[in-house]
């Protein structure tokens, strides 16, 4: 059966709707996105360095890859990126808690980096496209994820 020109005209502008419905519909992905919780990525590089407390500072020796603007990216336990961006400038931070009446001490240079995740069973800091460092919940001092590098 052979439907008359303006019917056929009808029929194809109904379909070429009902497609572009489509797409749209699947292009939304019909799902809200995932909720997601402020955190502090901290991550502790034990390069004993001399340097003054509080200063900027960088990873040393080994760990040269912990620079300011060096790319991270945390990761769920199925490489899933949650988080990506570059690394802040770090912090000298004292070795030892006791003072040593010296302007450089042995330090350590701590890192820390705000970002939003979702929930998840694990989260991994990678840095520089270098082996992923697992990162551990710790709240005592306000939401954070934790590593210290060597563990």
């Amino acid at each position: 059966m052979t439907l008359p020109r303006p019917r056929r005209a009808v029929l194809a502008a109904l379909l070429v709707g009902a497609a572009g419905a489509a797409v749209a519909l699947a292009a939304c992905g019909g799902t809200e996105p995932e909720p997601r919780s402020a955190v502090t990525v901290r991550v502790l590089v034990r390069d004993i360095d001399i340097r003054p407390v509080g200063v900027d500072c960088a990873g040393t020796g080994a760990y040269t890859f912990f620079h300011h603007r060096a790319p991270y990216r945390i990761v769920d336990p199925s490489d899933e990126v949650l988080a990506a961006g570059e690394l802040p400038p770090g912090t000298s931070v004292p070795t030892f808690d006791e003072d040593l009446e010296v302007e450089r001490v042995p330090t350590y240079c701590e890192f820390a980096v705000p970002v939003e995740v979702a929930a998840r069973g694990g989260y991994r800091l990678v840095v520089d496209d270098r082996t992923p460092i697992p990162l551990t919940r710790d709240d005592s001092e306000g939401p954070a994820l934790v590593a210290v590098v060597p563990s």
